[in-house]
């Protein structure tokens, strides 16, 4: 295993600025086919393709050469706060979104800035999470959504703004975008957070040619549709659905063979469940969506009545996994609740249940029922109005936002993961008031704990998806791990998300740590991989911020970790050396 120093960049011969006269050329449209079947040397879409795997076919970069990638280039972005948005590439053409509503293009070859843009942010605006995910391609735009509520269309050559359009009204919904959009057959589709605030959560879809908007789907159904029957329908609680939560915050995933979106959906508001008694359609879901109208084909509930903000806001990945010795076409996540799911999707959107096992301590579920899936709960756990509650894992999860990574070569899936961290709540009733926290627990006093004398919080896991069993698994002891993670075709796994602000490639198969390299800040962003002219290049989006740097504030004063990990964002791109 090789680390690479500071001093080792400086003496990389980085590409000479007399290669900026060579531009990026053409741009080449991308369409519904490209996005469908999406060439190994570009990176489409946030988790590389429709499925969410979140895997590239290029296979230069392996397990015997990985020590000698070095660094090619490195920009700055400008910006603090967490960047929680990939690399996005198409040819010589790289988009990256930053906190503060801006995009950067990139060529991604050497690095020269092409073109920045920036939309104002209105005053008085305020978000809990003050970020952005990424961006979406389709025709000759870039589709970004800006913090406060719009969707906006940016001509991928020069950055200039085509269209845009509203989403949501952050001034009188409390909404706020940090969702990378998904393109589909044409359209834009989008969702806000802010379940905290009383968001009832909802995607829109819009016209990507004109920004026209399309149609709206409510993850919390209202009088007369599916699912409404499982919130309160008298008493005290009777609207709790108006401001019921279930926001849904991340992008999709698409099974382009049957047409089917398949949607997470976050979290119940407020937190403490008694205060919005029954099941809770369809929070803590995910859903199976007709992309041309937005109705709700089927969906599968992880938890019902949520009380411990474990949103399942990601999509799970499209896959197929083995089933009494035949392959069949699933879905598999590991959700915040520190469950591992294997669901089964049918050709018309129905989820129904197959299999599932905890993957961290979970001391809320008692057991699950083997055929539905749905679990018992140890009440005592349960955050209620005025009742204090101890759960394991916290709100943030075996694993929070950031993406898990499939491997079609190994059939395993990669998990980062945290453990061996709890949260002790009190509910209690607060008014929701536009701009103003009211998720039913005082924000100043959300108490985190590490188990004590924990061994390790952070790492990943690996998990083959036939037999249903953990291959492998390495743990960080001085660190949470808030990186999503990349899988090649190379037998390898790259992987950030640490305090100590390394980025990190593993044996895909082994775990064995095979490179890193210190980064100015942490990582937080997901790792993407690309080819320009036979070379494979890997990605990656350097600054720290958001839950993780609250999360290593907290840390410090339980464990003595260092208060905080430096911020600053900034783009880095690695390939291997020439061969001489």
């Amino acid at each position: 295993m090789r680390t690479l120093t500071y001093a080792a960049l400086l003496a990389v011969a980085m590409v000479p600025a007399a290669h900026a006269a060579d531009g990026p050329g053409e741009y080449k449209p991308v369409t519904d086919e490209r996005l469908a079947n999406p060439e190994p040397e570009n990176w489409l879409m946030t988790k590389g393709n429709y499925a969410g795997w979140s895997y590239t076919p290029l296979e230069q970069i392996t397990t015997e050469n990985v020590s000698k990638l070095r660094p090619v280039w490195s920009a700055a972005t400008g910006k603090d706060k967490g960047h929680e948005a990939p690399a996005i590439v198409n040819g010589r053409y790289m988009y990256v979104a930053t906190p503060e509503n801006q995009v950067l293009a990139f060529d991604s070859k050497t690095g020269r800035t092409l073109w920045r843009y920036t939309r104002e942010m209105p005053e008085g605006f305020g978000a809990l999470h003050m970020t952005n995910r990424g961006v979406a391609l389709w025709g000759d735009k870039v589709y970004v959504a800006s913090i406060d509520c719009m969707l906006q269309a940016l001509d991928a050559k020069t950055g200039e703004l085509v269209w845009e359009s509203e989403v949501c009204d952050w001034q009188t919904e409390s909404a706020y975008i940090t969702s990378a959009p998904l393109v589909v057959k044409g359209q834009v589709i989008v969702g806000p957070s802010g379940g905290e605030f009383g968001v009832r959560g909802f995607i829109k879809a819009f016209d990507a040619e004109t920004g026209k908007e399309l149609w709206t789907t409510y993850s919390v159904p209202g009088p007369g549709e599916p699912g409404h029957d499982t919130w309160p329908q008298d008493g005290k609680w009777k609207d709790a659905w108006k401001d019921g939560g279930g926001t849904m915050w991340m992008p999709g995933n698409y099974d382009v063979k049957n047409d089917v979106i398949y949607w997470g959906v976050g979290n119940g508001a407020p937190w403490p469940g008694d205060q919005r008694p029954g099941d809770n359609l369809y929070l803590t879901s995910v859903l199976s969506i007709n992309p041309d109208d937005g109705k709700i084909a089927g969906h599968f509930q992880y938890h019902w009545n949520d009380s411990w903000d474990w949103a399942a806001m990601n999509a799970p990945s499209l896959v197929e996994f083995e089933k009494d010795g035949k392959k069949v076409s699933g879905l598999i996540s590991a959700q915040r609740n520190g469950y591992l799911y294997w669901l089964d999707r049918a050709e018309d959107g129905e989820i129904t249940f197959d299999h599932a096992v905890p993957y961290v301590h979970n001391n809320v579920f008692e057991k699950l029922d083997p055929k539905t899936g749905r679990p018992t709960y140890n009440e005592e756990a349960k955050v209620g109005t005025g009742k204090t509650a101890t759960y394991c894992p916290s709100l943030w999860g075996g694993k929070d936002w950031f993406y898990q990574a499939y491997n079609p070569k190994t059939q395993m899936l990669y998990i980062p993961f945290n453990d061996n961290h709890c949260m002790t709540l009190t509910g209690l009733v607060q008014p929701i008031i536009p701009g103003q926290w009211s998720a039913g627990v005082d924000i100043n006093k959300l108490d985190l704990k590490a188990d004590k004398d924990f061994p390790y919080i952070g790492g990943v896991q690996a998990w083959n998806v036939n037999d249903r069993k953990e291959v492998w698994k390495e743990t960080y002891a001085g660190s949470w791990n808030f990186g999503s993670i990349l899988t090649t075709a190379g037998d390898l796994i790259f992987v950030g998300g640490t305090n100590d602000r390394m980025f990190r490639a593993y044996d895909a198969k082994s775990g064995d740590l095979l490179w890193e390299f210190p980064t100015p800040s942490g990582i937080i962003s997901p790792p993407s991989s690309f080819e320009i002219d036979g070379k494979q290049y890997i990605a990656v989006v350097s600054g720290y911020g958001v839950d993780a740097q609250w999360i290593q504030g907290k840390m410090a004063k339980q464990a003595g970790w260092e208060e905080s990990v430096p911020e600053g964002g900034s783009v880095w791109v690695f390939a291997l050396p020439d061969e001489k």
